[in-house]
């Protein structure tokens, strides 16, 4: 369950990283999951498989002939990221905050022999070391929703980038979080606001983390922000970015509304892409 509470002030820089810290511990308990499907993964590479969503691969294209560089921002485990790799990426880089995705990701690239290197810290603490290096900085999806800091995440975006390098963006549309997931119609859940809305909650849900054995209230916090998409373009514009596509499709990549009829289930957006470059 989800408590809504007030979005952190924007430039009060202690309650945005307090709310990624407690990320993180969340993140390190709910990585059991990962670690638990770890081979089924390292398997599911090996054979060449990717899992990039086709919207992904529509909008990114033949990446084997024109990135060599890929930083993935909020890597988790590494399947997406390595996925890139046998997209044809010569070389990716993953960043998380959570020290067990982290070491999921380092046991992958040994089994699979992988060019990949791996940073554990707070996306808003992205080495320096890392500037103008990427070809493309790519985000996954549900990532944006754990940043409480959307105009720094933009700026982290901007320097990790070449000059004409790509940032891409698939994630949940902001529109799709307002509909109750258990109704069987669209049906908006009282009391939400688009332009103001972060929530925090405890425990994993057994339905996406499975057992953990840890009892849920003894679970940490985690928190959680919806950026409406103006915020999320403009984070983009104000750090230097020019904005080359934006869509807004109909294809999930969840079951977030299971219970909503496709036919009706088309009328909204579930997910949103974006594309910028670095001039």
């Amino acid at each position: 369950m989800t408590d809504w509470e007030p979005h952190a002030p924007a430039h009060d820089e202690r309650e945005v990283r307090r709310r990624h810290e407690e990320n993180r511990a969340a993140w390190n308990e709910g990585a059991a999951h990962y670690s638990d499907t770890l081979d089924e993964a390292i398997a599911f590479l090996i054979e060449g498989n990717s899992s990039l969503h086709p919207i992904e691969r529509v909008n990114l294209g033949s990446l084997g002939h024109w990135c060599s560089t890929a930083i993935h921002l909020q890597c988790a485990s590494g399947k997406d990221t390595l996925s890139l790799w046998n997209e044809g990426v010569r070389h990716v880089v993953g960043v998380d905050i959570s020290d067990a995705h982290i070491a999921n990701a380092r046991r992958m690239t040994e089994a699979l022999s992988a060019p990949a290197a791996w940073y554990r810290c707070d996306i808003l603490d992205t080495p320096r070391e890392l500037d103008g290096t990427a070809d493309l900085v790519y985000t996954g999806r549900g990532a944006l929703n754990w940043i409480h800091d959307i105009e720094a995440w933009g700026r982290v975006v901007a320097r990790l980038l070449k000059p004409g390098g790509v940032l891409h963006v698939f994630d949940d549309h902001p529109v799709s979080c307002f509909f109750n997931p258990a109704a069987a119609t669209l049906e908006l859940d009282p009391g939400l606001d688009y332009f103001e809305m972060a929530g925090a909650s405890q425990g994993w849900p057994d339905t996406y983390i499975g057992d953990l054995a840890i009892p849920p209230d003894q679970q940490s916090m985690k928190h959680e922000r919806l950026w409406p998409l103006s915020s999320i373009v403009m984070a983009c514009v104000d750090a230097g970015l020019t904005i080359e596509r934006l869509g807004e499709h109909r294809e999930g990549y969840w079951d977030a509304l299971p219970h909503i009829p496709p036919d009706e289930l088309k009328c909204i957006p579930q997910t949103f892409s974006l594309m910028a470059r670095r001039p």
